[in-house]
């Protein structure tokens, strides 16, 4: 694929497509009960479609259309017949993805035998031939939408959906395309984390934007000329116009019915695959030496670095500062100095007299759906100054109390071995100097070293970032709808703040254009990894879809049977589930805040051994760990798909299970697209 990003005018969106769009977007601009247009997966299975008039008109039509020669010419049969050897079934599921030169007998890698769920019969979607057509043909388009923005932007998709995509085509897909975020491995002991040896040599590039994207220039001669260097530079009417396609979809009543039904499936036979092979897959994994599941690896992928510590961690922090250093200058506010001392007299307090329950940093019920009272448990003892102290970077010690902090928590992790962590650290966005006082917070006391005299140059070795996230509260509600006819960033002079979706392409539009850019001059790529549906639209979903390379949250998937369905076909990690712990000073009770997370999930939902084990998989293979330390976690074959790249020595999921759900992903896709 050409790296240029293919733009589409107005008048070559369909009317239709359009109506149903703004329809969506009508319904979440006037907040109105949204349950005819966007239907709840946990429904009873006969309502998806809406009213009950449409409802009968359809099962008339359809029943119209069995009786006659040419439904049944078209009807799609099952590739799966009951008495056919399940070794055979399993081939004819993933013989698409076959190159030319695999065999065509028995499958590559020796996994166990197990039961499968076959399913036979002519192919009954609760819908019509017509429709059953048309929702396979906006699927179909929709994860090819996903697939440009995700390579464009060097996100990951999956090889398995890929390969079906192109067999759509008519093509045959190659390992050669395949196109990957480039990580930074961590650093080896003794080596110097910010080393900027091998950063390539400044280019003086000249930088220009333009509608809020920034385009990229050789010199100031081809910016005159208005010639960027060729990057792809996304432009808002395209992205308009190919959101308005998934928006449409989640609207049509048909396609709803079938994302629906096939949701619905997907379930029960997971369901059935426990029942018939819970023992086979316990079996497997008895037979691994050393591996269980206290040992393989887990990665906390969404954690807040001003709350990344449990709330006696940061009590007893609060009580040791004091202790060794209350005669240090530690605030300066209304142009006054204050010592630690001060601080805590000023608040009638003494730190020897706190508890956990007095520093009151803790989530209750009170907070929940409540971003403003949840935002105020970040001050200790409702006191912002005590936040300002010991949880920001910005700040009279320059965040030196944070940085030790997260030292700390980090030294933890360490111990514990087999747990990482990708704390998130706060930008606001408020002034361009936020960047050199996080550096310089980092810098100075993460890592002891001299700082650099040229920011920039240290700013480029400090990039190593895995991603940029995007984080508010999404409940707030915007009286501005998305369109191609939005101001540009430069003319938007209300005092409103734009909706998510516009704040979700311009973000993921500069970090397209940044990503190509430093993959040219061999650096590290970034993620655009934002919360997301945690609340307010679906319309957040639908642009996270086009734009992201995985979410945290994804809650308000459960307002849209075609969303969820479509995040499954591509594999968007999210519903490709891991754990997290997001604010351990808030949620947790210990300093194993993630396996907190696990323990309580296997409870609350029966999660056996295998499926602990497979959560832990899915968190590695989803984070900004680098191709060498997954290949190090999880097998020298990870990127490949099903049970040939996982090595259960290493991850401790059994091959039964990778088996399932390979063959699962790909009777879908099979049945979506006709193959």
């Amino acid at each position: 694929m050409p790296r240029q990003f293919t733009k589409i005018s107005l008048h070559e969106m369909d009317e239709r497509v359009q109506h149903l769009a703004e329809k969506v977007y009508a319904s979440a601009l006037k907040e109105e009960d949204t349950k005819n247009t966007l239907s709840m997966f946990t429904v009873p299975e006969d309502c998806p479609i809406g009213l009950h008039q449409a409802k009968e008109r359809e099962l008339r039509k359809e029943i119209e259309e069995e009786k006659s020669e040419k439904s049944v010419k078209r009807s799609v049969n099952s590739n799966v017949v009951q008495d056919v050897e399940p070794i055979k079934w399993a081939m004819s599921v993933i013989s698409p993805l076959l190159t030319p030169s695999s065999p065509t007998g028995p499958l590559p890698i020796n996994i166990p035998e197990f039961q499968r769920v076959t399913i036979s019969g002519d192919y009954c979607a609760g819908i019509t031939v017509e429709d059953y057509e048309q929702a396979a043909k906006t699927l179909l388009t929709a994860l090819f939408i996903r697939e440009k923005y995700s390579r464009l932007a060097y996100h990951r998709f999956p090889r398995t959906t890929a390969k079906f995509l192109r067999s759509a085509n008519n093509e045959i897909w190659s390992e050669e395309e395949e196109v990957l975020p480039d990580m930074c491995p961590a650093p080896r002991e003794g080596e110097d984390p910010y080393s900027m040896e091998d950063l390539p040599q400044n280019l003086n590039y000249s930088l220009k934007m333009k509608d809020g994207i920034i385009y990229v220039y050789d010199n100031e001669d081809t910016l005159k000329q208005d010639q960027p260097r060729s990057l792809p530079y996304p432009d808002l009417e395209t992205f308009a116009i190919e959101m308005s396609h998934v928006l449409a979809m989640i609207a049509d009543g048909p396609t709803k019915t079938y994302c629906h039904r096939r949701l619905n499936f997907l379930m029960s036979k997971f369901h059935l695959h426990e029942m018939l092979n819970e023992m086979a897959e316990l079996k497997e994994l008895k037979s691994v030496p050393h591996r269980d599941f206290y040992n393989v690896r887990k990665v906390d992928t969404h954690i807040h670095a001003a709350a990344c510590m449990n709330q006696k961690h940061l009590l007893k922090f609060i009580k040791d500062t004091y202790k060794t250093e209350a005669d240090r200058v530690v605030l300066e506010k209304g142009g006054k100095k204050f010592t630690l001392k001060q601080v805590f007299e000023d608040l009638k307090m003494d730190p020897y007299d706190l508890t956990v329950d007095s520093l009151d940093v803790h989530a209750g019920r009170q907070t929940f759906h409540r971003f403003d009272k949840f935002n105020s448990k970040y001050n200790p003892v409702g006191a912002s100054e005590l936040r300002e102290i010991y949880i920001k970077s910005d700040n009279y010690i320059n965040g030196e109390y944070f940085a030790r902090l997260i030292k700390e928590v980090a030294h933890d992790l360490e111990e514990s071995k087999y747990q990482h962590a990708e704390p998130r650290l706060s930008i606001y966005g408020r002034a361009p100097e936020e960047w050199d006082i996080l550096l310089k917070c980092n810098l100075t006391y993460q890592f002891k070293i001299k700082l650099c005299n040229y920011f920039s140059k240290a700013l480029d070795a400090f990039l190593q970032v895995t991603g940029f996230d995007s984080v508010d509260d999404e409940s707030k509600h915007s009286d501005h709808i998305f369109t191609y006819k939005s101001p540009k960033p430069e003319e938007w002079t209300m005092e409103e703040n734009p909706p998510y979706t516009y704040y979700l392409f311009h973000m993921y539009a500069n970090i397209m254009v940044l990503n190509n850019l430093r993959k040219e001059r061999g650096l590290n790529t970034f993620q655009f990894r934002p919360h997301c549906g945690e609340a307010g639209s679906i319309t957040h979903l639908v642009s996270a879809f086009l734009t992201a390379d995985n979410i945290s949250h994804g809650l308000n998937l459960k307002k849209s049977p075609v969303l969820q369905y479509l995040y499954y076909l591509a594999q968007v990690p999210n519903l490709c589930v891991s754990l997290s712990t997001d604010d351990p000073l808030q949620f947790h009770y210990t300093k194993e805040a993630l396996m907190e997370e696990y323990a309580i999930a296997a409870q609350l939902w029966k999660l056996s051994t295998c499926d602990v084990c497979e959560i832990a998989r899915n968190s590695v293979l989803q984070s900004g760990l680098s191709h060498q330390e997954k290949k190090h976690f999880l097998g020298e074959n990870y990127l490949q798909d099903g049970p040939e790249g996982n090595d259960i020595r290493r991850t401790n999921v059994a091959q039964i299970r990778m088996a399932y759900r390979h063959e699962t992903l790909c009777n879908e896709l099979k049945n979506n697209f006709f193959i």
